[in-house]
Parts: structure tokens; C-alpha cells; sequence
């Protein structure tokens, strides 16, 4: 199936855009401790941002909290749980775009029950009744299909992605496949915050990650009922009284010039931090570090210390892991013991690391 689409030069400046600033970011050198905390930070606006699409009343700060030291909120736990269940589906994305897995369906349906429940969880069978989308005063916004339809709609939907990757710009499929989800709405509740996962995931695995410095999510909360309006592109409520026919052009309009928007503020944020001339001694220190190693140190740009249970927060292990991860990098040298009790146990940065932080 075909959706209905034209390539217009509003839509092609766009897309020259986001070129032009891949280009240049792909082509910047960034210390890589800087990068490192750089990625967490995108990572953090993009769990806010989606989450707070559908309503979510944590603040940035206190989802980064929930993110990287695991703090509670009492009085507002299905917050957390939803921050919690956005980034763990946003870290199992990339899990799955390193080990070159393709998008199906049903990765799509275990992406949505990482949402609400663990990596371990059982993929959510599609909804097999009809849902409603209403405003807060009960107006009818949107009738999705009917739960009949949906599985013959997210196949087509899947077998168009894998093959207009090949024939069209990444961007293209990304915008289009976001429209497309929300329009079959396969889910009784989490299709938003799915439905942005699948760009995420389309435009990781197209090569348009940006070094996973980018939350589009930021673009949409600036202006919701701009985000709203442009998902309706036909005037008629009912799936299948227009919507199923819709030229989406406006939406793609929409969609191309957000990325291109989110994708500028990226590049001059990397211009910001480029790989000076004289970090050779910083990037022999960090050459030994892995992946894991690199992204903790990054939450030393906020403090002085850190414990086993930031670790597992951030890394998504469990305690016994991270305590065990902190004795090898202790003997690694990058890791120091600064408070040695076993309940306070925590940890600081040896001292010729300390400079490779940068604080804002």
C-alpha cells in the first residue's frame, strides 16, 4: 500500500537541511566523554518530552532524578513508571538498531510492553476493540479503525517501512510512519509515546542518529496543539471517511521541518564542544573505557560522587551488576572509592580523569 504524498520544495528545503547538518556533525569530532554525556542528556529530553505529551507531570530535572538515581516521587508513581518503561523501551531500540534488527511487528508489539512493564515482558496483543480519542471535554477527535483492520494495517504499514527505506529518504519514511501509526492506533493506550519510538527507531537505523544527540519530542511539546493539528489531515473524524485517503503532505511539511529545526540546535551545540587541538592525553585515558564505562562518566558532569545504584539506574542492570562493574573499573584506575561504608559506599573520579568533565 502507497500513501498519499507529494515531494514539495518546502518539503525538499527541509530535507536539505537535515542533510547539510548531518554532514557536518557526522564530519565533528567530539571529545568523547563530551559525547557520552551529550547522548544521556538527549536521551533524558526525549524521555521527558514524549512522556509529557501524554500529560506526564514530572519536571526535566526530576525525570533526569528518576533516570540516573532511581528517586521516587510519592503521590505521582504512574509518572515514574511511565519515565521509567520510555526510557527503558528508548534503550531497547538502540539495543536492537546496534544489533542490526530489523523493524517487525513484533518488536513493535514487545516495544510497546517495555513500556509498561520490563525488557522480559510478553509484545501487546493489538487492541481487539475499538478505541475513542477525546478532548478533555469529551469532543469526539478521532475514530481509529476498527480493531478488525488492524492487523492487516500495521503489515502493510511494516512491509512499506522495510521496503521505502530502500526508494525514499529516511525522513520521509520516519515522518510518514509516525502519521500512519497514530492513524491505525493499534493500541488501547501508549500508541503517542509508541508511535515516536518507531521514528526514533527508523531514523537510528537509517543513519540519521546524529550520534544520538537529537529528542524530536522537544520540537512537538514547543507547540502541542501545532503537533495536534498537524497529525489531522482530513477534516472528517472516522478512519474511514478520509482518513484512510489522506494526502499527508502537510504533515510531512510539518514533521521535516521539526527535524530540520532539532537537528541545526544539534549542530551548534557540537560546535560548541569540537575536539580542540592538545586532547590527545584525554583520549588515551578514555581509549581503555567501554561503552558503559563512558556513559557513567557522564554523570560526573552534575556531581562529585556516585554510588552502585546510579549505575544500575542509568545502565538498567541490577545492583549486583554494578557493584561488580565498579570493582573493575576501580581496578581499570579510572574509579575511586571515596566513602568506603557498605551501606554509603561511594565513588569518585581519580584524579587525572576529573579533567575530562566538562560542567555547564
Amino acid at each position: 500500500m502507497g500513501y498519499k504524498f507529494k515531494m514539495t520544495p518546502v518539503a525538499v528545503r527541509q530535507l536539505q537541511t537535515i542533510e547539510r547538518v548531518r554532514a557536518t556533525v557526522q564530519l565533528a569530532v567530539l571529545p568523547p566523554v563530551v559525547a557520552e554525556q551529550l547522548r544521556t542528556q538527549a536521551h533524558i529530553r526525549s524521555t521527558h518530552y514524549s512522556t509529557r505529551i501524554e500529560g506526564n507531570r514530572l519536571t526535566l530535572k526530576e525525570t533526569e532524578q528518576v533516570i540516573q538515581q532511581g528517586r521516587l516521587f510519592p503521590g505521582r508513581e504512574r509518572d515514574v513508571r511511565e519515565v521509567e518503561g520510555y526510557y527503558r523501551a528508548l534503550q531497547q531500540v538502540e539495543r536492537w538498531v546496534a544489533g542490526g534488527q530489523p523493524i517487525t511487528e513484533e518488536r513493535i508489539r514487545k516495544l510497546h510492553a517495555n513500556l509498561y512493564s520490563g525488557k522480559r515482558a510478553r509484545p501487546t496483543p493489538y487492541r481487539d476493540g475499538q478505541n475513542v480519542i477525546r478532548e478533555s471535554g469529551g469532543e469526539l477527535v478521532y475514530l481509529p479503525p476498527e480493531a478488525g483492520d488492524v492487523p492487516g494495517l500495521m503489515g502493510e504499514l511494516v512491509a512499506w517501512v522495510n521496503q521505502s527505506r530502500r526508494d525514499l529518504p529516511i525522513p520521509v519514511v520516519a515522518g510518514i510512519a509516525h502519521y500512519q501509526f497514530e492513524t491505525i492506533h493499534p493500541f488501547f493506550d501508549g500508541n503517542g509515546r509508541t508511535g515516536r519510538l518507531l521514528t526514533t527507531w527508523i531514523l537510528h537505523q537509517g543513519g540519521y542518529d546524529l550520534g544520538k544527540l537529537y529528542a524530536l519530542e522537544e520540537f512537538y511539546v514547543e507547540d502541542l496543539p501545532g503537533y495536534y493539528r498537524a497529525l489531522v489531515t482530513h477534516k472528517h473524524h472516522n478512519y474511514y471517511f478520509g482518513r484512510d485517503q489522506a494526502d499527508v503532505t502537510p504533515w510531512l511539511e510539518y514533521f521535516l521541518h521539526g527535524m530540520a529545526i532539532i537537528f541545526e540546535r544539534v549542530a551548534a551545540e557540537v560546535a560548541r564542544h569540537t575536539q580542540q587541538e592538545g586532547d590527545a592525553d584525554g583520549l588515551e585515558l578514555l581509549r581503555p573505557l567501554d561503552p558503559r564505562a563512558r556513559r557513567v562518566l557522564g554523570l560526573f558532569a552534575e556531581r562529585e560522587y556516585i554510588r552502585a545504584g546510579d549505575v544500575a539506574n542509568l545502565l538498567g542492570l541490577s545492583p549486583r551488576q554494578a557493584r561488580q562493574l565498579c570493582s573493575d573499573w576501580m581496578a581499570q584506575g579510572w574509579l575511586m572509592v571515596a566513602d568506603p561504608s557498605r551501606k554509603g559506599r561511594k565513588y569518585q573520579l581519580a584524579a587525572a580523569y576529573k579533567g575530562l568533565i566538562f560542567r555547564e
